[in-house]
């Protein structure tokens, strides 16, 4: 199993929490079977907060990744400033250790006295001018050992300072993103009974404009969803598949945009039946694609799209056991005539 890019979390959001929107009327008359609310006002709800989570999700990371760095700054000026004050132990030791020397060799004589009993008076003085050396050299270094540590003091205080400020911040925004979550999954429990009961009634529901960010792909295929996890694969069997399985799964929250995986004409929409509300696009080069078990639909027939358009919503409309996108490439518009979904996609440049 593969993954794409992660937000932690719209990972996170319970996969067992149910479908969402529909699509446009199969008879194109635009009437909206029974439902609760505005499928609109729901549909665009669960699309913006979809959006707030993955940018909520991207700052509460780019705060705790900050936060770390901030508090591993401080941890080494710490382990510094620790390494500071034991050298400037040493050179107090080394100090004490010149002055006791002098002491024991002096015996308390004046250094006239030194001189007047030495048997070599230069010998003497060059002995006493090493040893003034030695201590003036001993407290410039611990002049410098002084500075250092107050330096490194002020800047490990203002480390944990900023570590601190983050730490706090992390936590507001984890509570935003969670009040986000929160408002996410209501909506989609909204619209998963409009899904419900556009699949229940067999019409779908006018097609939603959804306000999508602007994007700029450098590449002519895309993976129909951003984020996701791969489950049931082309091939697979089991039980609920009287045959094998004839398209790619792609296992997201309910709501999560499905886009067009590259140019192409809008050539059915449809709700009912095993797929429940599904889109079909014709490309260029005479490949079809699939996207099922949809909450809403964001496109028309006839309509043509980009590739990385949204064109509807993921949902679990259908025959379906939990919100996924079933994603199929197909050499005619009809069931049947699948090929495997994920080497298509690659020969495409497009690897899941």
């Amino acid at each position: 199993m593969r993954f794409s890019r992660r937000h932690p979390l719209l990972v996170a959001v319970p996969l067992c929490a149910l479908a969402v929107l529909a699509a446009r009327p199969a008879d194109g008359d635009g009437s909206h079977t029974p439902g609760h609310g505005s499928a609109s006002g729901v549909s665009a709800q669960v699309a913006r907060l979809y959006e707030e989570a993955a940018a909520a999700t991207e700052r509460y990371e780019a705060g705790r990744r900050e936060a770390e760095e901030q508090r591993a700054r401080a941890q080494r000026l710490e382990e510094r400033l620790d390494h500071e004050r034991r050298a400037m132990t040493g050179l107090r030791e080394d100090l004490g250790r010149i002055a006791s020397s002098q002491y024991r060799d002096g015996g308390g004589l004046p250094l006239t006295a030194h001189m007047i009993l030495a048997d070599d008076p230069e010998e003497l003085m060059r002995g006493q001018r090493a040893v003034s050396q030695a201590e003036a050299s001993l407290d410039k270094a611990i002049g410098r050992s002084r500075r250092a540590q107050a330096r490194l003091a002020r800047d490990e205080a203002k480390a944990a300072a900023a570590w601190q400020r983050l730490e706090q911040r992390n936590t507001d925004l984890a509570v935003q993103r969670r009040d986000i979550e929160k408002k996410l999954e209501t909506a989609r429990w909204r619209l998963k009974g409009q899904a419900d009961a556009s699949v229940a009634a067999g019409a779908c529901r006018g097609a939603v404009r959804l306000d999508q960010p602007e994007t700029r792909l450098t590449t002519r295929w895309v993976a129909p969803v951003e984020t996701y996890e791969l489950s049931a694969s082309y091939g697979s069997g089991g039980a609920r598949w009287a045959n094998r399985h004839t398209g790619q799964d792609f296992a997201v929250p309910i709501g999560t945009p499905v886009r067009a995986v590259g140019a192409g004409t809008v050539v059915r929409v449809s709700c009912g039946g095993a797929f429940g509300i599904e889109v079909v696009l014709e490309h260029a080069d005479g490949y079809y694609t699939q996207y099922a078990h949809l909450a809403a639909v964001a496109v028309d027939q006839g309509e043509r799209v980009p590739p990385g358009r949204w064109i509807g919503q993921s949902g679990t409309s259908g025959n379906s056991t939990g919100p996924h996108l079933h994603f199929e490439v197909r050499v005619t518009p009809e069931m049947g005539s699948a090929v495997s979904p994920v080497p298509w996609l690659g020969r495409r440049g497009v690897s899941l």
